[in-house]
């Protein structure tokens, strides 16, 4: 077979949520595959299921839907208890066994025995918003003719009530975001006067093949590992000095002279 390869993984560290590993004797497209294939196939929590009660706002439902989709969902595993498949967890019921991964906590829905949807497979989110002038968070702006305009209100993911507590949407990725933003979390919808939002969402567990939505929000990278051979026998001909500048000029200053050696 030409240009066959036998590719080698050296693992320099494993945790439950992390991997450090060295590939080598391949090329960039297979470590880019390995990337891919991690995005593809971790499964996370993402809304699948939206179901209208009431909407005058702006934005259509299939619009809205797909905003909700793609809202990032955290889950976190209470303190000293393991993520079961079977759905203990959520019960509050003590288990020895490690790990605090969705897939532990929740099974996809066409592996649940349920009719619709159920604790076991999938997360519950209500969101009931109405403009309402009587709220100080609305705060009236003067217009062009002196009138006083009501400013919009901005339905955020913070406006998502869950019905597990294990279970929130990520709101901001750290603290210095959430200071620097003006809204309270991820926009959905801005809605004026007399406009509603009344919808009741189920969150899933799936993979990034199946829909982007359930893409991580958590990345896979990689990098080229330096791989340099020094010619001994030229190094022998240079003096200190010339070796110290060889040093000095290395733009990543991953070089360092021996004195003893030299």
């Amino acid at each position: 077979m030409p240009h066959q390869r036998f590719p080698k993984v050296e693992i320099l560290s494993m945790q439950p949520h992390e991997i450090k590993f060295v590939l080598s004797e391949t090329d960039c497209s297979m470590a880019n595959t390995l990337r891919r294939i991690m995005i593809a196939e971790v499964p996370t929590l993402a809304i699948d299921l939206v179901e209208f009660h009431e909407n005058t706002t702006v934005l259509n439902d299939e619009y809205i839907a797909h905003r909700l989709g793609l809202i990032p969902l955290r889950y976190t595993a209470q303190d000293g208890a393991s993520s079961g498949a079977g759905g203990d967890d959520l019960l509050g019921q003590q288990h020895n066994s490690i790990g605090n991964d969705v897939q532990d906590a929740f099974v996809p829905h066409y592996e649940c025995q349920c009719y619709e949807h159920c604790p076991r497979c999938s997360v519950e989110f209500d969101l009931d918003v109405h403009y309402n002038t009587n709220n100080p968070n609305y705060m009236a702006a003067s217009g062009e003719d002196g009138q006083d305009v009501l400013a919009p209100l901005t339905v955020t993911s913070r406006d998502l009530v869950s019905n597990n507590d294990l279970v929130q949407p990520a709101h901001f990725l750290s603290v210095d975001e959430e200071q620097e933003a003006q809204d309270e979390g991820i926009a959905i919808v801005k809605m004026g006067p007399g406009q509603k939002l009344k919808i009741k969402a189920i969150a899933r567990i799936g993979i990034h093949k199946e829909h982007s939505k359930w893409c991580p929000v958590a990345v896979a990278t990689y990098r080229l590992w330096p791989d340099i051979q020094i010619n001994h026998e030229q190094m022998s001909l240079l003096t200190m000095e010339q070796k110290q500048s060889l040093v000095d000029v290395c733009p990543d200053r991953i070089l360092e002279l021996d004195d003893v050696t030299g």
